[in-house]
């Protein structure tokens, strides 16, 4: 039977939903928890949020007179996409160019260099806060696979659009997503 109780919005943890450990951090396995120190809060978000996508690809094959008999999935990705509107942060610099490529803060003076190294790979965390419960996403192998366009405009927050590719963790899993009620 149908529950209106069971639908929700998604809404960003107040403080910052979305963290970034170095690869190998130790990860919750809950969604309340609170992260560990290695764990980076990225700031705040645009607010389109977040988008995730699940692409599965599959072939048919056809026996003889042309009936498909079978399907073989042959893609399967996971994808994270949103954009990062604190531009003076040193951490959310250092995660879109990568660590090696942003020196200094803000203070003092802030030099990030565009150049074509690959990205770090990172454990993600996005804390969501539902209707009568909170839920967390676990990427505990995520890589920026794509930045988006970078506008610079009067009355519009600077941003960075990223999309991050949830990569197969040990156990083959590209994500964990764990919800409870409050």
């Amino acid at each position: 039977m149908a529950n209106s109780a069971y639908v929700t919005a998604g809404k960003p943890k107040i403080g910052g939903a979305i963290s970034v450990a170095p690869t190998g951090t130790t990860l919750p396995t809950d969604a309340t928890t609170a992260l560990g120190a290695a764990f980076v809060n990225l700031g705040f978000v645009s607010e389109d949020g977040l988008a995730m996508a699940v692409t599965r690809d599959s072939e048919e094959i056809k026996a003889w007179g042309g009936d498909t008999i079978m399907t073989s999935q042959t893609e399967f990705q996971e994808t994270f996409t949103f954009t990062l509107v604190e531009a003076l942060n040193a951490d959310v610099r250092k995660v879109v160019f990568g660590d090696s490529n942003v020196t200094g803060d803000l203070a003092t003076g802030l030099t990030t260099i565009g150049n074509s190294e690959e990205l770090e790979a990172h454990s993600w965390v996005i804390d969501l806060a539902y209707n009568g419960a909170v839920s967390r996403i676990v990427l505990p192998y995520g890589k920026i696979s794509e930045v988006g366009d970078t506008s610079y405009v009067d009355g519009e927050p600077v941003g960075y659009e990223v999309t991050v590719t949830a990569l197969p963790d040990t156990s083959g899993n590209c994500h964990y997503e764990y919800t409870i009620a409050q």
